[in-house]
C-alpha cells in the first residue's frame, strides 16, 4: 500500500491536472466568443432579426455564424450552455486550495514573520475574504458607478490594490498573491453563476414566451462577461507566480500583483480592438514591456521576505524528537545547502530555490514533506545527484519523515 504521503501527493496533481484542463475549456470559449461578438458584422443578407455574422474556416471546413439579439422564428429546445467550464474551474480550484493550503503544512498560509496566527483564523480569513470580496464587486458593478464602464474599471482597480497590499500582511506571500488570484477567479466564476446565466435564462424564457426580454438583463451579462476577459490574463499569472519566489518572496510582492493587472488588461484590449478591426493598437505591447521592466525592477529593489520561523512550533516537534533527525539534519545541510540557504555557494545559483533555505535545524523540520518528495520517494533533489546523495541517506529521509508523521497523530 502506498504511503499516505504519496497518496496525497497523486490526489493533489490529479486535482491540479484537472484545474488545469477546466480551465483551458473555460478560458478558450471565453477568449472564442469575446473575438467572435467582436468580429460579427453586418450584411444585406442577415436574417431577420439578426444582429450579425461571420464566417470562419477551421479544420477543412466552413462554419458561418449568426448572432440574434432577438429569437428568431424557431428557437431550438436544445441550446449549448457554456457555463461547466467555469464552475469545473472554480470547485477544483477551491479543491486544490484545501489540500495544499487548508491541509496542507501551516507554513503555506501562516508565516508568524508577517502575522502570528493559528492555522483555523488564517483559513477562516481566506473563505471570509472570498466572499467579501465578491460582494464588495457586486455592489460596485450594480452601484451608479457601474453605469461608467471606465470609472468602474479604475474603482475596482483601486479596491484590488487595497486588497493585494492586504494580503500581503495577513499570509505568507506565496499565499497572498495565490488569494488574490483565487478571489479574482471567484469573482469571475460568480459573474457566471448569479449575473450571466440567470439572466440568460430570463431572456430565453420572455422570448419563448413572445414577450420582450428587459434591455438592463443583457447588458449587465454583458458587462460582467467583459470583465471576465480582462481579469483572465492575471489570473494566470498569479496561479504560475506560486513557483516563481520573485513574484512572491520580495518587498513589493503585491505591487507586482497588482501591475500584472494593468498588463493583462493592455494585452486583452490590443486583440479585443483587433478582432473588432478597430486597428492594431501596438503601443499597448510597449507600454505593456515598460511595466513588466518595472516588475523586474521591484523585484531586485525589494528585499527578500523569507517563511522561516525563529522557534519550532508543535507541528515541528516530532521530528526534531525523532532518533534519525541528527544525521537527516547532516545529510540535508551536506546535500542541499549549498543551494538552499540566504547566500547560494553553488555556481549560477544566485538565490534559493523556490526560496526554500534548508540550512538550519527549524528549516529541515519545518520543510520535512517537501524534502522527503523530492529527495526521498524521489531523485528530483538534488538535481542531477549533483551532491551525490545515497540511496541510504534518501531511505533514511523517508523512515524519519514516516516516524514523525506517526508520532505527530499521537500527540
Amino acid at each position: 500500500m502506498p504511503d499516505q504521503t504519496i497518496v496525497l501527493e497523486w490526489l493533489t496533481f490529479a486535482t491540479r491536472w484537472l484545474h488545469v484542463i477546466v480551465a483551458i475549456a473555460w478560458i478558450g470559449s471565453s477568449f472564442y466568443f469575446i473575438a467572435l461578438d467582436l468580429g460579427l458584422r453586418k450584411t444585406k443578407n442577415l436574417p431577420n432579426k439578426a444582429k450579425g455574422e461571420e464566417w470562419q474556416v477551421h479544420g477543412g471546413g466552413f462554419y458561418h455564424i449568426t448572432k440574434y439579439m432577438v429569437a428568431p422564428k424557431t428557437l431550438p429546445e436544445h441550446l449549448i450552455w457554456f457555463k461547466w467550464e467555469s464552475y469545473a474551474t472554480w470547485l477544483s480550484g477551491f479543491t486544490m486550495l484545501i489540500l495544499v493550503y487548508y491541509l496542507g503544512n501551516s507554513y503555506f498560509l501562516v508565516d508568524e514573520n508577517v502575522l502570528e496566527m493559528p492555522k483555523w483564523s488564517a483559513i477562516l480569513i481566506s473563505l471570509f475574504s472570498l466572499s467579501l470580496g465578491w460582494l464588495i464587486y457586486d455592489l460596485l458593478c450594480k452601484s451608479p458607478i457601474g453605469k461608467s464602464q471606465n470609472g468602474l474599471m479604475v474603482v475596482l482597480f483601486g479596491v484590488l490594490v487595497v486588497i493585494a497590499w492586504a494580503y500581503a500582511q495577513v499570509f505568507t506571500g506565496r499565499a497572498a498573491l495565490l488569494h488574490l488570484g483565487a478571489l479574482t477567479a471567484t469573482i469571475m466564476s460568480a459573474n457566471v453563476f448569479f449575473i450571466i446565466i440567470p439572466n440568460q435564462k430570463i431572456v430565453v424564457k420572455d422570448l419563448k414566451a413572445g414577450r420582450t426580454p428587459a434591455a438592463h438583463l443583457g447588458a449587465q451579462a454583458k458587462q460582467r462577461s467583459l470583465h471576465n476577459n480582462y481579469l483572465t490574463l492575471p489570473v494566470i499569472f498569479l496561479m504560475l507566480s506560486v513557483h516563481y519566489p520573485l513574484a512572491f518572496a520580495t518587498e513589493f510582492n503585491w505591487l507586482i500583483a497588482s501591475i500584472i493587472f494593468l498588463i493583462g488588461v493592455l494585452i486583452r484590449h490590443y486583440f479585443n480592438t483587433k478582432h473588432a478591426r478597430l486597428g492594431k493598437l501596438n503601443w499597448t505591447w510597449f507600454l505593456a514591456a515598460i511595466l513588466f521592466g518595472i516588475i523586474i525592477w521591484l523585484s531586485a529593489i525589494g528585499k527578500p521576505t523569507s517563511d522561516n520561523f525563529e522557534n519550532a512550533t508543535n507541528e515541528q516537534l516530532p521530528f526534531f524528537q525523532n532518533v534519525n533527525f541528527s544525521e537527516v539534519n547532516e545529510t540535508i545541510i551536506a546535500r542541499c545547502s549549498m543551494c538552499h540557504t540566504a547566500e547560494p555557494a553553488y555556481e549560477g545559483v544566485n538565490r534559493p530555490p523556490k526560496n526554500i533555505i534548508l540550512d538550519n535545524e527549524i528549516a529541515i523540520a519545518k520543510y520535512a514533506k517537501q524534502i522527503t518528495l523530492q529527495a526521498g520517494f524521489s531523485t528530483a533533489m538534488p538535481p542531477g545527484n549533483i551532491s551525490y546523495m545515497e540511496d541510504s541517506e534518501r531511505a533514511l529521509i523517508v523512515k524519519w519523515y514516516q516516524e514523525s508523521i506517526k508520532a505527530g497523530r499521537k500527540l
